[in-house]
């Protein structure tokens, strides 16, 4: 096989922190090559070094593509030379067309005058590439996230893409739009063109990858070639965190007690359209120490059930009793919430659940400031002091809890989170796609931490899209479709086959 790319000794350092050390790195043409890693390894710090976005100067190490050192000093000099990102975060301007998303900045033009026939055949061409029927005039926002995601692809087809890079394409797609992902991969394989694919989802790297480099702390741990033989994911999560973790989901012993939160005939609108239930007449209980699952598809509604329980932070017109240790309780504001007892970890951590701009020490502090202030004053000291005490009992990896936390990874970004809501002292945490994005290490001490707060006697509420994490945690599992809770499932009764039967034929 021909050598597409070298990376050579990659090392790139940031104030405090050695992210990249000494990383090698070779691609071949025509391959699908799986980069995978605990959070924090570098595998994202490599690809921005790689496209330009850490330009050449500002790391050490030697780029080879195409046989030419390389030398690229932004993401449009690595464009010109068919290198193209799709990050996590999607760069598609909701209001704006298909066409004009996947020409924007690379418009087709004539003396400054866009040729909006031939721009919109384009598109229909490039559509059709990967598998989309949409019109060129649809507007991005209106299109769910799989789709978006094979938008993105098709604006690297765009501009001639020699070498493509998806950082956690899958991340926050349901099972079926992101097999058609996979799918769209391996036909661009047979079509010549080179993928770099980082995700966390191993399976799905099982399915496609021709070879599989792993970094842990930022440097280079070992190269596996699937063509060779049939690499297990055991093998792969042992190179990953450096142990064998034979166990995903720890044990725990249940002891689960009286009810704690009773949820009785909780109806929520949209708030806009006004004819539309978003959630129509729902019950449930948590009990003290017990772990429960919400399962269903993306839009059943589990996140708006969610968030209408927090302090009514989404919907209108939303009626139902809570009752908290048998008496009725006020949940009509987040404050009153929190007071309450009840704590939600919201699936989007970078824009509902953080300040990103902000340091580890505000954001931990930020749900709980009465704890450290007197008289409307904070204590800095107090208030370090809580940080750095959640820093070590969440292994929160950082030089500093004065790093902001945009600096740190996700599953970091995660444990922050999750700091914010311990600190608050909840009777009931709600988990709402806790552990997407980030590797199976984090997974596995989130899952501790679940089963620490249920063996205090509180109640967790697990939202997940990802049924065997639920079936590994879960006392109980509630399946919801279409804004109802259609089926509750204990651990002995819950499968797989059983909880998806539940959502196509209802």
């Amino acid at each position: 096989m021909t050598t597409l790319l070298e990376m050579r000794g990659i090392t790139k350092t940031f104030p405090g922190v050695k992210a990249l050390d000494n990383v090698d790195l070779r691609v071949e043409q025509g391959e699908i090559h799986a980069i995978v890693g605990e959070n924090g390894a570098g595998k994202s710090t490599l690809m921005k070094v790689l496209s330009g976005v850490y330009p050449a100067g500002t790391y050490d190490g030697e780029i080879i593509y195409e046989g030419q050192t390389a030398a690229f000093n932004d993401i449009s000099d690595s464009e010109k030379h068919g290198i193209i990102i799709i990050h996590q975060e999607l760069a598609l301007v909701p209001l704006l067309s298909v066409a004009e998303n996947l020409f924007l900045g690379n418009e087709v033009a004539t003396r400054g005058v866009i040729n909006w026939p031939k721009m919109y055949q384009m598109t229909d061409e490039l559509l059709t590439k990967v598998g989309l029927n949409e019109a060129a005039s649809t507007t991005i926002g209106s299109m769910g996230v799989g789709k978006q995601q094979l938008v993105e692809i098709a604006k690297a087809l765009a501009k001639d893409v020699k070498l493509l890079i998806l950082d956690e394409p899958t991340a926050a797609l349901q099972e079926n739009d992101s097999q058609k992902l996979l799918d769209l991969l391996l036909e661009l394989k047979a079509q010549g063109i080179t993928s770099i694919l980082i995700s966390h989802k191993l399976n799905e790297i099982s399915q496609v990858a021709d070879r599989i480099t792993v970094i842990r702390d930022g440097a280079t741990v070992s190269t596996l070639d699937c063509r060779a033989e049939k690499i297990s994911e055991a093998h792969i999560i042992r190179d990953m965190v450096g142990r064998d973790m034979s166990h995903r989901y720890p044990a725990r012993e249940s002891n689960i007690g009286k009810p704690l939160l009773e949820i009785k005939n909780w109806n929520v609108w949209h708030p806009e359209h006004k004819d539309r239930q978003l959630i129509r007449d729902v019950n449930f209980t948590v009990n003290e120490g017990e772990i429960i699952g919400i399962a269903g598809l993306m839009g059943s509604g589990r996140t708006e059930l969610a968030m209408s329980i927090f302090g009514k932070s989404y919907g209108r017109n939303i009626t139902g009793e809570a009752l908290l240790k048998g008496q009725p309780v006020d949940l009509s504001s987040v404050d009153k919430a929190i007071a309450a007892g009840l704590a939600y970890c919201t699936e989007d951590r970078k824009e509902l659940g953080l300040i990103l701009e902000e340091t580890i020490v505000r954001n931990i502090t930020l749900a709980n400031l009465a704890g450290v202030s007197k008289g409307g004053v904070i204590n800095a000291a107090e208030e370090q002091k809580v940080a750095e005490k959640y820093r070590k009992a969440m292994n929160i990896r950082t030089p500093s809890v004065h790093q902001n936390v945009v600096n740190l990874s996700g599953g970091n970004q995660q444990k922050v989170v999750l700091s914010k809501w311990l600190y608050a002292n909840p009777q009931v945490l709600i988990l709402d796609e806790p552990t997407r994005g980030i590797d199976v290490g984090a997974k596995f001490e989130i899952y501790e931490i679940m089963n620490e707060l249920a063996s205090e006697g509180r109640g967790v509420v697990m939202i997940s899209s990802e049924m065997p994490e639920l079936l590994g945690m879960c006392d109980r599992i509630y399946v919801m479709n279409e804004g109802e809770l259609v089926a509750e499932l204990s651990a002995s009764e819950a499968s797989q086959e059983r909880i998806m039967s539940f959502i196509v034929t209802e």
